[in-house]
């Protein structure tokens, strides 16, 4: 029996997620990444294969570096209000393999309060 490291337990996770959430163009899939450095959030067209907004704590609206809740908040606000500038209103999320907490917790709230349905 093989010893998997963390990475490849993720990988393996998000592979299965993948199988079940889709974007479509009426409903697009929000996918959110992290690395140790930043936070990505991007809003997908899986059948046109196309992003349609994204965000990060790279951009200059975020004033912020480092990936952290606070730092998830204002990504999850800035992706939601990009979403709405392309008339997204509902979106699947995709958590990316990671657990639903902490940032990729905040940044959910965060997209739901400003304004995105999931």
């Amino acid at each position: 029996m093989s010893i998997l490291n963390r990475k490849e337990v993720r990988r393996k996770i998000h592979r299965r997620i993948r199988k079940k959430v889709s974007g479509t163009a009426d409903c697009p899939r929000l996918a959110v990444h992290y690395s140790n450095k930043n936070l990505y959030a991007q809003v997908i067209d899986d059948v046109a294969g196309r992003t349609l907004c994204a965000a990060s704590s790279l951009d200059k609206e975020v004033e912020s570096s480092g990936s952290n809740v606070a730092t998830a908040e204002k990504v999850g606000a800035l992706i939601a209000n990009r979403a709405g500038g392309v008339n997204i209103s509902a979106v699947v999320f995709d958590r990316g393999g990671h657990l639903y907490h902490g940032k990729i917790k905040a940044l959910a709230d965060a997209a739901r309060e400003g304004g995105l349905k999931f």
